[in-house]
């Protein structure tokens, strides 16, 4: 075979680092994954088959997409992407991976050699994504990771527990936890997203489906491709199969009772954090007047 028609591009210089480059490098180390900063190896990824299948049916089953395309894959990682990318006829793929496991993609490309090609216009893939909010009962899991501060070894730590809730939790949600409905935040046309796009404002309405208690909220996101010649995509909620993204669970202040039928209503504002964009400021405003519970506050997360 000729010489593979990848294009690898890293980022050079150890010094001055800024959070993205950190944000970057610790997706490059083998075997180390971080739930609480939403990092996962490349090894999870691949291994993540509702991910890694769906973008290979889509790629090669739709090859009209990239046949003499020139292609951009960002955060590449292995080049797992670009490589079905090249298979499926585009002319160039440039994949760009800023941490050390661009060497190793490198090297990759080098071993499975891709043909040359012509060049044309471009795509953009997925082309839709759509963010969606429940709520959950999850005493358990709440009190292991919030009220264990206010006695470790005898010691009050409850100082950290401020801490503690502001920071969402990556993590899958077993579905028979789910108390109300899956409400539609907002869905996001990728391919004409400009700066400033992903922040915005999205109410919502979550209608419980049984007597229960909620003790967080859940987000999650789905895909889709529309430019295919069949809509294809997958979903990241806890009702589908499971993801390397899972879920993110937004634990409350309050235990909240709720009856079927009852209805808590609010809205989410997201954006990225003006001093780290990497980070994402939540808030999120709720109310429930139930026969129980009457509540209404205003809740901040972090999500790194």
């Amino acid at each position: 075979m000729g010489e593979p028609d990848v294009s690898f591009f890293g980022c050079d210089g150890e010094d001055d680092k800024t959070s993205a480059d950190y944000y970057f490098d610790s997706y490059s180390h083998f075997g180390f994954l971080s739930v609480a900063f939403h990092i996962f190896v490349k090894k999870e990824m691949l291994k993540d088959v509702v991910r890694t299948k769906t973008y290979q049916n889509v790629i090669y089953r739709n090859k009209f997409l990239f046949q003499n395309k020139v292609v951009l894959d960002v955060g590449a990682g292995t080049g797992i992407l670009s490589l079905f990318c090249a298979k499926a006829g585009a002319a160039h793929v440039y994949a760009v991976e800023c941490s050390h496991m661009a060497d190793m993609a490198k090297q990759i490309v080098e071993t499975n050699g891709l043909p040359d090609g012509e060049v044309d216009d471009g795509v953009v893939l997925p082309d839709e994504a759509s963010l969606y909010l429940t709520a959950i009962e999850d005493a358990e899991y709440k009190d292991d990771k919030i009220k264990f501060w206010n006695n470790v070894y005898g010691f009050d730590m409850s100082c950290i527990k401020k801490q503690a809730m502001m920071e969402p939790l990556v993590d899958t949600v077993d579905q028979k936890q789910i108390v109300t409905n899956c409400h539609l935040l907002k869905t996001m046309d990728i391919s004409k997203m400009v700066l400033g796009d992903a922040s915005f404002t999205a109410p919502f309405k979550l209608i419980a489906e049984r007597d229960d208690y909620i003790h967080a909220f859940v987000a999650y996101f789905d895909v889709s491709f529309t430019k295919c010649h069949k809509l294809m995509g997958f979903s990241t909620g806890p009702r589908s199969r499971a993801t390397h993204w899972k879920q993110t669970v937004l634990y409350l202040e309050d235990v909240l009772t709720i009856y079927e039928g009852e209805t808590i209503i609010g809205s989410m504002t997201v954006a990225p954090n003006k001093k780290n964009p990497r980070d994402v400021d939540i808030m999120v405003k709720y109310s429930l007047s139930g026969r129980r519970c009457v509540v209404s506050r205003v809740q901040f997360y972090k999500m790194r």
